[in-house]
């Protein structure tokens, strides 16, 4: 196998790999660092956001309040956010006010409709808003809480008058009680979130690592000086095979930590309110060998593909456009699987990259199918042999490796498939 001749090419790809920018920015820097600041950025502008929101004033008119409800009209003055105002217009030049901001929410009081059970001074209320305003929608919130405040304190005090018992009234109670417990929320909301960035990770710290690889190599003009070398042409596809999946381990797994580490401040910083509960509510460190073994594999699947598709490039730019398609086919199965809802069936076991994204999300919530984890394992195993074959065979072609063999993978694989069937 000549182990030698391919550790000393690895350990010079890699020692390459680590003078160039783009890749130590991309398989290094950008799982560990950058990505967490960003996800923490992200999360602190949304509160940041949230937190104007609550501090504006909404402006709420009222027309045709009756006076004996007086008292719902100071409520809503007495709110601090809430600015007040009778509406003596109709109801159309409310409506374009809200339309063009210059009013949040029209309240129209409205006698009650038949039937009102015999409440004296009984009414209805419409709330006009526009939900395409973010300030109009919190002014309806708003006011709807002041709203429901009052009818309950209207209704307590209509029930006394008739005499009605407290546990006469309360017979018919809803109690709501959630089941899921500060770890199982936490850790269901990494099961949406780590596969896909798992998935997006290394497949960037694989990406720019192929084109210097194969294109990178043509563009310095060093590609016929290392084939002149006494390793054979398989022991060279070999050992840049192995430093591609490397990088793109290594990116899957700074990611991971860079996420699971930061967990705790991302929540703190925030706000939650189970901030301090969560800190500690991570992955679990059971499931961190299997998610671990998961980035290997699609390490190894992800590498063999992209080098496929960007040995045929003929300088960094071409083979970024070449690599790109495969790039987003990777991680685009896993947005369509981010629902919790979704099972985890054999069928989905036997699906490249697609079984690896289901099987972390469900070792993380702590639900692992034995039966569909081992085939997850396997199919994924039997993927990455077929795929090192035949990304092997690709490189070593003749024309591919002299870049007589110009216009792509598809176009090579029509070639031979065309000069197969002449030789027939």
């Amino acid at each position: 196998m000549g182990l030698r001749q391919i550790w000393i090419i690895y350990r010079h790809e890699v020692r390459c790999a680590l003078r160039e920018r783009s890749i130590v920015v991309a398989s290094i820097v950008v799982p560990l660092v950058m990505y967490p600041l960003l996800l923490w950025a992200m999360l602190a502008g949304l509160s940041f956001v949230a937190g104007q929101a609550e501090r504006l004033t909404s402006r709420v008119a009222i027309q045709g309040l009756p006076e004996a409800h007086g008292a719902l009209a100071d409520s809503l003055a007495a709110h601090d956010r809430i600015r007040l105002t009778d509406w003596a217009g109709d109801r159309e030049s409310a409506h374009r006010a809200i339309a063009e901001g210059r009013l949040d929410v029209h309240v129209v009081f409205e006698p009650a409709s038949v039937g009102a059970g015999g409440v004296v001074d009984n009414f209805r209320v419409t709330i006009w808003f526009s939900e395409a305003r973010d300030r109009s929608y919190g002014a309806r919130n708003r006011v709807e809480s002041a709203m429901a405040w009052y009818r309950e304190a209207l209704i307590d005090d209509v029930r006394r008058e008739l005499g009605v018992a407290d546990p006469v009234w309360a017979d018919f109670v809803v109690v709501r009680s959630d089941v899921a417990t500060p770890v199982e929320i936490s850790r269901s909301i990494l099961a949406l979130v780590v596969p896909l960035l798992t998935l997006i990770m290394v497949a960037l710290a694989s990406f720019y690592p192929a084109i210097d690889a194969t294109a990178g190599e043509r563009e310095r003009s060093t590609w016929e000086t290392l084939l002149t070398v006494s390793a054979s042409r398989g022991q060279v596809a070999t050992a840049k095979y192995l430093y591609v999946a490397t990088f793109g381990a290594l990116g899957g797994l700074l990611n991971l930590t860079a996420l699971a580490l930061s967990l705790g401040w991302i929540s703190s910083m925030v706000g939650a309110p189970e901030a301090e509960e969560l800190a500690g509510t991570g992955i679990p460190l059971a499931a961190l060998p299997v998610i671990g073994l998961g980035i290997a594999l699609l390490a190894l699947f992800v590498a063999a593909g992209m080098l496929a598709f960007a040995v045929f490039a003929r300088n960094f730019k071409e083979g970024q456009s070449m690599i790109m398609p495969f790039y987003v086919a990777v991680f685009l199965p896993a947005l369509f699987l981010r629902s919790p809802d979704i099972e985890f069936t054999l069928a989905l076991a036997l699906v490249p990259v697609v079984n690896v994204a289901m099987l972390i999300r469900e070792v993380i919530v702590g639900s692992v199918p034995v039966l569909q984890g081992g085939v997850t394992l396997l199919a994924m195993a039997l993927s990455v042999a077929g795929a090192v074959y035949f990304a092997q065979w690709t490189i070593s072609r003749e024309e591919v490796l002299l870049g007589s063999g110009q216009g792509g993978l598809l176009r090579f694989l029509r070639g031979r498939y065309s000069m197969l069937r002449r030789q027939r």
